[in-house]
């Protein structure tokens, strides 16, 4: 399943040649239409809205699942490099 692509598929070369014949011969049928109608681009809203729902579903077992995958020495280096930074920003 393509969640992200922004880019529409290339057809098969099949396709394509039904398509050519048909613009040289001036006919266009009811299916192109149809698919061409179907296959509109999202408004910004809807893209922006399906982005927000993306982030979301990662974002709430992101770091959950990340944790449970560390082992505590890996979790013991993570704490130690965030509060070396931390303490770096705020000397006391």
């Amino acid at each position: 399943m393509d969640k992200r692509s922004s880019k529409k598929k290339e057809h098969d070369f099949a396709v394509t040649a039904f398509r050519v014949v048909q613009e040289a011969t001036g006919e266009e049928s009811e299916a192109q239409t149809t698919t061409q109608e179907t296959l509109k681009e999202p408004s910004p809203e809807e893209r922006h809205a399906a982005a927000v729902m993306l982030g979301r579903i990662g974002g709430t077992k992101g770091g959950k699942a990340r944790a449970a995958k560390l082992t505590p020495e890996e979790r013991r280096e993570i704490a130690k490099k965030a509060a070396m930074v931390r303490w770096q920003k705020n000397p006391p």
